[in-house]
């Protein structure tokens, strides 16, 4: 709640400009010599080291006041438009000696935020400096002379330096309303009921057959990046921002394609600057995603506390965990658009990241007229639906207490009150027509293959990933020198211009052939080994996740030490699994299976991809999550059919864990290769499978290509 003389944020922006009366007569300059003045005492002061508490509170007032006198000349329709111009000309004088001086002093940018806290000393400057200029505030506008309430800790925030680079480029920018319509004012017949209580009543009551999805418009030609192309249920989606709709749950079912949703909803709605909250295991894909669909367009992706990010890009990627000390400056970078991933990580509305991102959902809604909000989420609707109050609040469709105007207005089109029967399924069909969407796989099954493999990749931010990483370069380096080594004693007297491929295939053959670990520590065996364990938890994480928005997966991985670490999680959440391992009795193991098979409440089947890979049925499930990669298609395809079967009358999604910027990467891509190879054979062409189709070989030779071409 604001305190006495200070308004809600925003609010100072436009109307209190307009306000203000006249109490004599001044030159036709008014407010801007009285700010011109201060500025050039606050820019001293910055320059000689001399800056006080008292010219932080200048600065915050003059920059207020920037803002109101800007608002005030751009709406005097009285005034010439020579005048306007040479008043606001004037005005960006002072911006940019503000601007300058806090590139000096980076501390002063907090004064800025839309939530910056305005003190009783500021509130008294402000009352001078307008006095000063020939205004008076209304009466309705006191002097603060109240002791400001004690603050509780705040959180840690920081401003990242490219984004303090932004905000100097357009320090004051300007809330953007020129999509806003007027309302026509009407006789509320649901004035002083309670509603939120019977809209989700009428969700949880919702009559059998009825309605899950908003109606989308047929699907149009969507402008993709060259090598995607967008499915039709994809398309409809794209079409319905197209058109102008700006509020989605999208509740798609995983595998779907929600994320490419998303973006190019974005690029059809002109929704950028785009923010995008996600849980952490996801970061990497959207940023991958991105570039793919909006290739026109940067992302940045925000670690720890950005020191990394481009503060310039078009779409921010954060995820949850780091969103409390970025929440500042987020809602000050005037996005037009923001989703929501896994939106059902906000449900509880009093956790700090729930109340972080519906804050920015309200200063972005406070800032721009219809921005583009989307929260994805592949949980059905219809389980537990009290969960859906924050994400309905993100959206705008509900505040706190009450709808948002916009619903209010499609209830009050129902004519009927929740004293009548038929208020309930009118009502849900008025929230889901706000832009409930969902699909399943089955709805949808002649849009998609029947059998994909999705990579996702996640970043290893930890000890242990960057542990990985070192180990990497060791090795390369190893192998480099192994390289040199074998050159320099070449008895042939050959030369060869620029890297010597032959000899780079035999050193990655003399590597592999000799196993044990090199003084580096790590031979490629132990390193892919590594990656596994480092990757363990985020597959579990997204496995999790699947779990919950999808029904029953099953995961698969190599070592035993990934599948407990799995299998802690999944205790940990309280999510029951079953265990199918090589150290099971065959009647364990069966009784396992069964338990995944048969009992509903069993969502994960825990596979080891050894014993588990050949010979079950694991067709209740349609998503598989595959934590360590294989050395052959062959054993990768194997685990897939345990689900992909004669039978599964769902389309099946594999999701490959891959570590980003690791050797895991190219031996994904190997292993890709090789299966085209093996499938253009067994297809008839005539194009030879070389012996270099050993994945352990190949990956050898490319991390050795790859440090020689660095070194060069």
């Amino acid at each position: 709640m604001a305190r006495r003389g200070q308004r809600q944020p925003g609010a100072t922006r436009t109307a209190a400009p307009q306000r203000r009366r006249r109490t004599r007569a001044v030159n036709n300059d008014g407010i801007i010599p009285v700010l011109a003045r201060a500025v050039r005492e606050i820019e001293t002061a910055v320059q000689r080291g001399t800056r006080q508490a008292s010219t932080s509170t200048k600065f915050q007032v003059v920059a207020l006041l920037v803002r109101q006198e800007r608002a005030r000349v751009k709406a005097d329709q009285s005034a010439t438009e020579a005048y306007r111009d040479e008043q606001l000309r004037r005005l960006d004088g002072v911006a940019t000696i503000l601007a300058k001086t806090a590139a000096r002093d980076t501390s002063l940018l907090a004064l800025l935020a839309e939530d910056a806290v305005v003190s009783p000393a500021a509130a008294a400057l402000k009352r001078e400096m307008l006095e000063a200029a020939g205004f008076e505030p209304l009466e309705d506008e006191p002097e603060d002379d109240e002791p400001a309430p004690t603050q509780a800790p705040t959180e840690r925030r920081v401003v990242p330096q490219s984004v303090v680079s932004r905000q100097l480029a357009n320090p004051f920018l300007a809330p953007d309303f020129s999509a806003a319509g007027a309302r026509q004012p009407r006789v509320r017949r649901l004035t002083g009921w309670e509603l939120i209580g019977p809209l989700l009543k009428s969700f949880e009551y919702a009559a059998a057959g009825a309605s899950t999805g908003k109606t989308l418009p047929e699907p149009s030609a969507v402008r993709t990046p060259r090598g995607v192309e967008l499915m039709p249920h994809q398309a409809q989606l794209v079409a319905a921002a197209a058109s102008g709709h700006r509020t989605f749950l999208l509740a798609d079912e995983p595998g779907l394609g929600k994320t490419a949703q998303a973006l190019l909803a974005a690029q059809a709605a002109d929704a950028f600057p785009l923010l995008v909250v996600v849980p952490s295991v996801v970061k990497a894909n959207w940023a991958r995603e991105a570039g793919l669909w909006t290739p026109q367009r940067t992302a940045t992706v925000i670690h720890g506390d950005g020191d990394t990010i481009d503060g310039f890009a078009d779409i921010v990627i954060v995820n949850y965990d780091i969103l409390d000390r970025h929440a500042g400056w987020l809602g000050d970078l005037g996005f037009r658009g923001m989703v929501v991933d896994e939106a059902h990580f906000i449900k509880n509305k009093k956790s700090q990241r729930s109340r972080h991102v519906l804050q920015l959902s309200e200063r972005i809604r406070a800032r721009t007229a219809r921005p583009l909000l989307m929260a994805l989420t592949g949980t059905p609707l219809i389980n537990d639906i009290d969960d859906f109050r924050a994400i309905w609040q993100f959206l705008g469709w509900i505040t706190e207490n009450a709808p948002g105007a916009d619903l209010l207005e499609a209830l009050e089109d129902t004519e009927l009150t929740p004293a009548d029967p038929a208020f309930y399924p009118a009502a849900r069909a008025s929230v889901i027509d706000m832009g409930i969407v969902r699909r399943r796989k089955v709805d949808v099954a002649a849009d998609i293959p029947a059998r994909r493999v999705a990579d996702l990749p996640v970043e290893l931010d930890s000890a242990a990933g960057r542990s990985i990483r070192a180990a990497e370069r060791k090795l390369a380096e190893h192998l480099v020198e192994r390289y040199h080594s074998a050159l320099a004693n070449r008895t042939s007297g050959s030369a060869v211009e620029g890297i010597d491929h032959d000899l780079v295939r035999q050193v990655a053959s003399w590597e592999r052939a000799d196993p044990s670990k090199p003084k580096t520590g790590e031979n490629v065996f132990s390193l892919v080994r590594r990656i596994g364990q480092a990757k363990a938890g985020p597959a579990a994480d997204y496995a999790a996740q699947l779990a919950h928005n999808a029904g029953k997966v099953v995961f698969f991985a190599k070592h035993v030490d990934v599948l407990d670490t799995a299998e802690g999680i999944f205790a940990e959440r309280g999510i029951r699994y079953a265990s199918i391992r090589g150290d099971q009795t065959p009647a364990k193991r069966q009784q396992n299976i069964d338990a995944f098979v048969d009992d509903p409440d069993v969502s994960i089947a825990v596979c080891s991809l050894l014993t588990a890979g050949v010979g079950l049925n694991l067709q209740v499930a349609s998503n598989v999550v595959l934590a360590e990669l294989s050395w052959t298609d062959a054993e990768q395809t194997q685990a897939i059919d345990r689900v992909h079967r004669i039978g599964q009358d769902e389309p099946v999604t594999a999701w490959r864990i891959i570590a980003a910027q690791t050797i895991d990467t190219r031996i994904a891509e190997l292993i890709d290769s090789k299966a085209s190879l093996a499938a253009k054979a067994l297809d008839g062409s005539d194009e030879e499978i070389a012996s270099s189709a050993d994945i352990q070989l190949q990956a050898l030779i490319a991390l050795l290509t790859n440090a020689l071409e660095a070194s060069a």
